[in-house]
């Protein structure tokens, strides 16, 4: 429920980055007060991206990515970190990145993006 509340708030928080098709959910949005998250991406073709605020979206490997996190969370500790994925990627891809930042960069908690559903 909590990473549900944490993917809602930054969904429309993180309005640029890697093209996803994300899967839909109903949770809160981050809160606004919050650091700006660090964004994790998979797309369709299983490459992985990492966007910082308004950096430049290049594909690199998910230890690049996860050795940025560790970098970036030793000067801003606290900084959220979620995993932005494309509905059509591999579960098994989601959860190695996820294990990744958690065993590699350290991050104590990695949250998922959604997008809100139609109704």
């Amino acid at each position: 429920l909590v990473l549900l509340i944490i993917f809602m708030i930054t969904s429309p928080l993180v309005t640029q980055g890697v093209k996803v098709d994300l899967p839909q959910a109903s949770a809160e949005p981050l809160d606004i007060d919050s650091k700006p998250p660090l964004v994790a991406s998979v797309d369709a073709d299983g490459r992985y991206y990492l966007t910082v605020g308004d950096s430049q979206n290049e594909p690199m490997s998910a230890s690049d990515v996860a050795m940025l996190v560790k970098a970036h969370l030793e000067v801003e500790p606290g900084t959220p970190v979620v995993v932005n994925a494309d509905g059509n990627v591999s579960y098994n891809a989601v959860i190695q990145l996820m294990v990744l930042l958690q065993r590699e960069a350290g991050v104590p908690s990695v949250g998922l993006m959604t997008d809100t559903p139609e109704l």
